[in-house]
């Protein structure tokens, strides 16, 4: 069995929001990461959080 579909809003109660933002940057810079890797592939990723703070990934061939 599936998981089961979800709509996708906003999220109303900051601190919520703030801890779902933490996990889920680290799980897209992580893929990132990983697409680099496995597909040999530049890739970079710029997030800005609601806080205005900067988070980013870059890859390099080497």
């Amino acid at each position: 069995m599936g998981r089961g579909k979800i709509v996708i809003r906003r999220i109303d109660n900051s601190t919520s929001r703030q801890v779902t933002f933490s996990k889920r940057r680290n799980g897209l810079l992580k893929k990132a990461k990983e697409l680099a890797i496995l597909c040999d592939a530049e890739v970079g990723v710029v997030i800005f959080s609601s806080t205005g703070k900067l988070h980013d990934f870059a890859s390099t061939r080497s």
